[in-house]
């Protein structure tokens, strides 16, 4: 099974810091991760695109001349096709005008996903890029305006550094005012963890599987930058190990990826082993069952109430092992102070644990590694 191409929509106004924010994020990708940038520009001149093009971005496709959510709405499949026809990229990234309505655009993301019989695409997320110093905050607490607010996964603050405390808490009043529980973060210069902004794809996957083939420890996974940015995630590091051929309650883990609101827990990502196909959120299975009852291994990428399932070859003979693999190895992306709850309710809501007779015999072990 070929995993679906993800795709993440970031919007703002003009001059929000969208371009930089993508520019930062180039530099902590795999060096063979094929990144896609879809474009939506007013005009016929495209500067950002240039300087995209020259950051080792892998394609740009522009949609030039009006609203990417309005009257060219109609060529956002045909444009996604030849991005993916074209450079084959793990991932697009449609860059929106600043007047483009997120929800407009997501829905029609999930339209084109729905016509797609062959899987090709996964909306990962809606990022809202706004510029502290100059936002005046919404216009109004309307319907319309709690509607786009609510297809928005994540907002990033932007040059937050240039204001006083005092207008940057207005700017989180006006956020508030829409009573909703819209996550966000506060940019480095325009620089975001990419854990926070990305989810899992099959680039990443692979570049994980690699790091686990050589696991020790919790994960092998090499947290030294993802500790460089401690002040807005926090960071969890799960492992649950069990006897020889064990695989995971797949009732509790949906219980589990149900459950975090998206203001606490922005991603959920990592390796489990199961005897039947998990569902993904939109209730479809991830392939088929092992006709001899052998457990998969999948990987897991939840990002804001969504999440996929993907399985991957083991890298150790397809079961997981007590002197192995783990069943489950998994990172959790939380939002500043929600880790400990977290951390707690895996455990005492019993959030993770083994199935059938080997249920309540692993060990599970959380630590915050950031």
């Amino acid at each position: 099974m070929v995993a679906p191409t993800p795709i993440t929509i970031l919007t703002g106004f003009l001059g929000s810091g969208k371009t930089t924010l993508i520019l930062n994020l180039i530099p902590q990708l795999p060096p063979t991760y094929k990144l896609a940038l879809l474009k939506n520009e007013f005009g016929d001149v495209a500067v950002d695109s240039q300087l995209a093009s020259a950051q080792a971005i892998s394609g740009v496709k522009e949609l030039l001349g009006g609203c990417i959510c309005c009257n060219l709405v109609g060529q956002l499949g045909v444009a996604l096709e030849q991005l993916r026809d074209e450079i084959a990229p793990d991932r697009i990234i449609i860059e929106t005008s600043g007047s483009a309505f997120p929800a407009t655009l997501a829905m029609e993301v999930n339209r084109i996903i729905k016509e797609s019989n062959d899987e090709k695409y996964v909306l990962d997320g809606v990022i809202s890029v706004i510029d502290v110093e100059n936002w005046q905050g919404y216009e109004d607490t309307s319907v319309t305006a709690k509607l786009q607010a609510a297809f928005t996964d994540l907002v990033v603050f932007n040059k937050w550094e240039l204001v006083d405390e005092r207008k940057f808490d207005t700017a989180l009043d006006r956020l508030g005012d829409l009573e909703l529980q819209t996550p966000y973060v506060k940019s480095d210069k325009g620089r975001v963890e990419k854990s926070v902004i990305l989810g899992i794809d099959g680039a990443q996957a692979r570049e994980m599987k690699d790091e686990n083939t050589h696991a020790q420890g919790h994960g092998g996974h090499d947290h030294k930058h993802d500790s460089d940015h401690q002040s807005e995630v926090e960071v969890l590091s799960v492992t649950l190990r069990g006897p020889s051929a064990s695989g995971v309650d797949l009732d509790k883990l949906e219980y589990f990826l149900l459950s975090p609101p998206k203001d606490e827990i922005y991603r959920i990502k990592g390796f489990f082993y199961a005897r039947t196909p998990p569902a993904d959120s939109t209730g479809r299975r991830a392939g088929k069952a092992s006709p001899d009852g052998k457990l998969t291994r999948y990987i897991l990428n939840w990002a804001f109430s969504r999440w996929t399932f993907t399985p991957v070859p083991s890298t150790l003979a397809g079961f997981a092992d007590d002197e192995g693999e783990p069943v489950v190895r998994a990172t959790i992306i939380c939002a500043k102070y929600s880790s400990s709850k977290w951390s707690n309710r895996i455990r005492n809501d019993d959030l993770l644990n083994l199935e059938g007779p080997a249920a309540g015999q692993g060990e599970l072990v959380i630590e915050r590694i950031s």
